[in-house]
């Protein structure tokens, strides 16, 4: 795919208002790719979302935000109906991107006097962060607005495979959209569609600092990383791009480290008071 191949279609971006969404909308909308972001935002943060959609259309792309509940069905049915309009009975998405970073970050049992999570939040966090995924791509199928060497990717973290303090549930949302990446890149395959987990590094996100002890968080990154310093949305966005080229379409059904090696690394490393 080429600019100008790619201004025929739109990536439809989950969670397109900050972090690694906003980085991803703005890099496709520099590829040539028109955005459809759907993002769930409060009078006090929507500006953010006009800054963004001012710098899409700078880069000659068209723009097209939802800010919606992108977990809520039937608000996902009016954006698949919104974008089938703006088809013209074409499959327009070439890529879709689940950055979805809305859970429940408690502990599963109630040690130390903390409130455990409920079932309730356990599967809302599931939910919205791994199986949103799937129904979004059942109705995109569905309604034929997906494209043949379309690229799908869901946001991951190593917060998959590992334990954080209260990071249980979402942990469980990570492993399980890995899974469903897999099942979708087998089901996908005869469309020459490629689905992928991307694992970024610690990035300092909104999400992030929703995690509580997130500064030491920060801190074992920027020493642990081979690189010195965290990841960024602008870093994730790039590799995005480069697998949005031809070619990319054979890399499909895996977990792809894009942390500049983070993850590998089972040292913290030099700190001011020695290895750590």
């Amino acid at each position: 795919m080429n600019r100008e191949e790619n201004k025929k279609y739109w990536a439809l971006i989950l969670g397109a208002s900050s972090g690694f969404g906003e980085g991803v909308a703005l890099k496709l909308a520099e590829d040539g790719f028109n955005i459809a972001g759907v993002h769930l935002d409060r009078q006090t943060t929507i500006h953010n979302v006009d800054r963004i959609v001012k710098q899409i259309e700078s880069f000659g792309s068209q723009a097209k935000f939802f800010n919606i509940n992108a977990a809520d069905d039937k608000k996902r049915s009016e954006v698949i109906s919104e974008l089938k309009k703006m088809s013209g009975g074409q499959p327009i998405i070439k890529v879709l991107l689940h950055s979805l970073a809305f859970g429940t970050l408690r502990p599963f049992t109630g040690l130390n006097n903390e409130q455990p999570i409920t079932k309730a939040q356990i599967e809302m966090t599931l939910d919205v962060m791994a199986h949103s995924i799937v129904y979004w791509t059942q109705e995109l199928i569905s309604d034929n607005l997906i494209a043949k060497k379309a690229r799908i990717f869901a946001m991951t973290s190593s917060g998959g495979h590992s334990v954080i303090p209260h990071y249980g549930a979402v942990s469980a949302a990570k492993a399980a959209v890995e899974s469903h990446v897999r099942q979708l890149a087998y089901e996908l395959g005869p469309m020459d569609i490629a689905v992928n987990a991307i694992m970024a590094g610690v990035t300092d996100t909104p999400a992030l600092r929703k995690i509580p002890g997130n500064e030491p968080m920060i801190q074992v990154a920027e020493r642990k990383n081979p690189r010195n310093r965290l990841t960024t949305p602008a870093d994730i966005a790039k590799v995005i791009s480069i697998l949005c080229m031809d070619g990319g379409e054979w890399i499909s059904g895996g977990i792809i480290n894009a942390d500049g090696g983070e993850d590998i690394v089972n040292f913290v490393g030099q700190g001011k008071k020695g290895i750590i």
